[in-house]
């Protein structure tokens, strides 16, 4: 499952670009049409005529915006302050303001596999 250090805001009950924003760590689907964050599962609202969002809760229908994080910083547009930082997200998102690639920050997946000894 890809995942992707991206800018996430919700959308549904505010005014444009005043919803909570997160940058943190998006799973997805193969097929990149569904997103998981925050324990929501968020499908692509293509041809849902969704006005500013591009994803919507499946339970919930609640709007989101997804997007990667901009560099600028500018990733409210026309909202006040900033996105909140997820922990477990600050250092790769550090390094892609420096200029690296969010990609090469992203977190191992975890295995179950033990190590076998020999004996």
């Amino acid at each position: 499952m890809p995942r992707r250090l991206m800018f996430v805001q919700l959308k549904t009950g505010y005014d444009i670009d005043r919803g909570p924003a997160w940058i943190g760590w998006v799973d997805f689907s193969k097929t990149w049409k569904t997103a998981y964050f925050h324990g929501r599962t968020l499908r692509r609202g293509t041809g849902r005529g969704l006005f500013d969002a591009n994803f919507y809760d499946v339970e919930t229908h609640d709007e989101f915006w997804i997007s990667g994080p901009r560099r600028n910083r500018g990733d409210l547009r026309f909202g006040p302050g900033q996105p909140t930082v997820e922990g477990d997200a600050e250092d790769a998102y550090g390094a892609f303001l420096r200029g690296s690639d969010p990609r090469d920050q992203e977190p191992q997946a975890r295995t179950s596999r033990s190590r076998v000894r020999p004996g």
